[in-house]
């Protein structure tokens, strides 16, 4: 198995996770504040991971022909209509990554990216967005907890079963 192959491997299966997170949120905990924050629900940190994507994906890729899908309204953004939004976004992170591939491992300069803060190897692209995306599935599970609605094991242990889908 190729580099490029394991790369875009382990995102799938990270976005796969993910989306089976996003899906089995109880409608309760989906609109539930955040603690000492009652700006942001569960709904907005969920709907945050896919409009970070599409920021990132504008950045690094509008320059190259990647084009950026559209944000949610992180405020009214259904679970299925997230589920389907991160498929699309999904599919611009495989293209960033599949543009690094093209230029030999590295993503080419943007004028856009100006944090500069990130190697730009697709190796640290992908751990950064894995790490993204598994702080952000953290503060959820966590959120649960606290607020009493504690996600069912199946739910919790599914985020660790990365050979197997979650049940829907």
């Amino acid at each position: 198995m190729d580099m490029s192959t394991t790369i875009l491997a382990a995102w799938r299966t990270s976005d796969r996770i993910t989306i089976g997170l996003v899906r089995q949120i109880p409608p309760a905990l989906w609109n539930a504040a955040v603690p000492g924050a009652p700006q942001r629900t569960v709904r907005t940190i969920a709907a945050h991971l896919h409009n970070s994507r599409c920021s990132w994906i504008k950045t690094l890729g509008r320059e190259h022909g990647v084009r950026a899908p559209l944000r949610v309204d992180r405020r009214k953004v259904s679970r299925a209509q997230l589920a389907a939004a991160l498929q699309r976004s999904s599919q611009g992170m495989e293209a960033l990554l599949e543009l690094g591939f093209a230029a030999g491992g590295t993503l080419p300069p943007s004028n856009g990216y100006v944090w500069r803060n990130l190697p730009l190897d697709v190796g640290h692209v992908l751990a950064y967005f894995v790490a993204h995306e598994a702080h952000h599935r953290g503060q959820i599970v966590m959120l649960a907890r606290q607020l009493d609605q504690r996600l069912p094991p199946a739910v919790t242990n599914g985020l660790w079963w990365w050979s197997r889908k979650i049940t829907s």
